[in-house]
């Protein structure tokens, strides 16, 4: 790799022994990816995936001790994915006792770490959906960014324009300290050309969690150009058309590995550029009702009894904006109302940032929500399934992102508030 004077006055030690190694892990990490060159990161704010205080992850509490020590902190701030823990949160004593003694034992100690290396605000800080205007992180076309957790990269480079690679946890963070990433991947021109086109033929607008998650399914890492989806959302992004491609993205990048994908007539480069974007030999996939369902049915079912009742629901993950939750509310007020129901029959957590829950709290939906029996709650639902006895109980949801990485069962929008409006076994 090419390195500037600057940059090899780093890896050859002369502002000292822990920001050199901080460089040669870059330089190692682009190396491995065919980098020949860093590139200046230009996004105001970074954002870090490791958030939680895992008591066994001792080599990442020393690593930060030393970037302290040394002085060796991000050249800008960042946010960081949601807090596993929220007292808020239904749960029992014996949960309880796994998660603060034994799971996330030094989440108060590690969040003073943040802090100390750049976390822009232990208060709204912490969330997976930093781009929300509320939070305050949301990049501009082009900005070169240091990132990591994959919906919120997806999101940056597919719905903003910004150019970040699906990075690991602390590679995000030794990006926003030394200000340079390797250059390669989805940071260049031909890296973010589409190497499949999707043609989407469904009678109506595809669920985006189960649109997601075909695409990932069968693109993993590629780039996909997804024509005809905006017949459904419209020409322009609008609040509506980016919660949808939120949660599409975020199943696509969990279900595979999408770190980027245009829709045609609808996203800054799709608009752009149009099927210039398409590379030469592209593969088609075509998506229709029928596969569709067919993606769904073969969803796995790993409760121990696939007839259980459902003991708790989230929605949120990622987490919700704003206006989503507003319209949560008044689609389960509705429903409840209909079936002559005061409160939810399975317990019930919506999720979003505490940004977002602050500006929330006061409205009439929220009121609507405590009424009904839901928590509104900043948790992260994947750190609270990592609990082992979390991981037994029969949970459902409608992100295909949660459904992905635990045991939680998914269901569509309208069938998750069938079983929480109703109740009863599955």
């Amino acid at each position: 790799m090419r390195l500037t004077p600057e940059q090899q006055a780093i890896l050859d030690g002369e502002q000292g022994e822990v920001l050199a190694k901080v460089m040669k892990t870059m330089v190692m990490y682009g190396d491995t990816f065919g980098a020949e060159e860093m590139v200046e990161v230009t996004g105001e704010k970074g954002h870090l995936v490791t958030s939680f205080g895992f008591g066994v992850m001792t080599a990442m509490f020393d690593l930060m001790d030393q970037l302290i020590e040394a002085g060796v902190v991000s050249k800008q701030p960042f946010t960081v994915d949601p807090r596993p823990m929220d007292k808020n949160v239904p749960s029992n004593p014996i949960m309880d006792l796994i998660t603060k003694k034994f799971m996330y034992t030094k989440q108060a100690s590690y969040e003073e770490q943040l802090a100390a290396v750049g976390l822009e605000s232990k208060e709204t800080g912490f969330t997976c959906a930093c781009y929300f205007d509320e939070v305050g992180n949301t990049p501009k076309k082009g900005d070169i960014l240091s990132w990591a957790e994959s919906s919120a990269v997806v999101y940056a480079n597919s719905v903003l324009g910004a150019r970040c690679n699906r990075n690991s946890g602390i590679i995000d963070l030794f990006g926003s300290i030394l200000g340079f990433v390797p250059k390669f991947g989805l940071l260049t021109d031909e890296g973010r050309k589409a190497t499949w086109v999707i043609d989407i033929q469904t009678s109506k607008k595809p669920e985006a969690q189960v649109l997601g998650s075909a695409i990932g399914m069968k693109v993993m890492e590629e780039v996909p150009y997804v024509r005809g989806l905006d017949l459904f959302l419209g020409d322009e992004l609008n609040q509506s058309a980016k919660d949808y491609l939120k949660d599409f993205g975020a199943a696509s990048a969990s279900n595979g590995a999408v770190g980027l994908y245009h829709i045609a007539g609808l996203t800054p480069e799709a608009v752009e550029q149009g099927e210039a974007l398409i590379a030469e030999g592209a593969k088609t996939y075509v998506i229709d009702d029928a596969e569709l369902e067919r993606i769904e049915k073969n969803y796995p079912i790993i409760w121990k009894d696939p007839n259980a009742t459902p003991k708790l629901a989230f929605i949120g993950c990622p987490h919700l904006s704003l206006e989503q939750l507003k319209d949560w509310a008044h689609r389960l007020d509705d429903a409840l109302t209909a079936a002559g129901k005061k409160k939810v029959a399975v317990p019930t957590v919506m999720t979003t940032p505490e940004a977002v829950l602050r500006q929330f709290n006061g409205t009439p939906e929220a009121a609507i929500l405590k009424a009904r029996g839901v928590v509104v709650s900043y948790i992260c639902p994947l750190m609270y399934m990592n609990n082992p006895l979390a991981g037994k109980m029969p949970v459902i949801t409608n992100s295909n992102k949660l459904r992905t990485y635990t045991s939680a069962r998914y269901f569509r929008d309208e069938q998750l508030l069938d079983r929480i409006v109703k109740g009863g076994a599955c």
